[in-house]
């Protein structure tokens, strides 16, 4: 009797285990890969992902990062080489580091990413991209994209900046006085 009613008592706190919903299977495989999940089932247990810092998951086919809204705590992330065309990381406000070149990104909001100080998006498909809230960035690739216009004024602290293969016809850089490296060729 009181093994029954300790499985009674417990049965609600393990089916209430919240879930991530990760539809990708490029995705959830990579997670399977990495230990922070077992089988493919569209869905992680967000106790193994909520409390993870870093995450690099390069050139592996993914198209889908639904679910990434779920890792609360990553500082950096790392996607380069995969077929997104759009990401979310609202939620990801701790990120300091993201890598999300050679993807085909049209658009992405970094507005609430205040933390960025390392931004990488070469060679996707931006035609615009807003960083006027990011002030802490000190490196930013932008290389090969549809960029028309970039508006760098607020990023005072960059020390590497790639713009280059772009469709700019100007470029002011005069109040950057940290600047290091600048590509901005083609």
């Amino acid at each position: 009797m009181k093994k029954l009613l300790l499985i009674l008592l417990c049965f609600p706190l393990i089916s209430l285990a919240q879930q991530t919903y990760v539809p990708d299977d490029f995705f959830e495989f990579t997670l399977v890969n990495l230990g922070y999940d077992s089988i493919l089932d569209d869905s992680v247990l967000t106790a193994n992902i909520n409390t993870i810092t870093n995450l690099s998951i390069t050139n592996q086919n993914i198209s889908d990062l639904t679910g990434i809204e779920d890792f609360v705590d990553l500082e950096a992330l790392l996607l380069m080489g995969n077929n997104l065309t759009v990401l979310d990381i609202s939620n990801n406000l701790l990120l300091n580091t993201l890598g999300c070149s050679l993807n085909q990104l049209t658009s992405i909001d970094v507005s609430d990413n205040i933390l960025l100080t390392n931004l990488y998006l070469a060679g996707n498909q931006l035609g615009s991209i807003d960083i006027s809230n990011n002030v802490n960035l000190v490196e930013l690739n932008l290389a090969n994209n549809l960029l028309l216009n970039i508006d760098i004024s607020n990023n005072l602290l960059l020390n590497g900046f790639g713009i280059g293969t772009n469709q700019l016809t100007s470029l002011d850089v005069s109040n950057h006085t940290l600047l290091g490296s600048l590509s901005c060729d083609d």
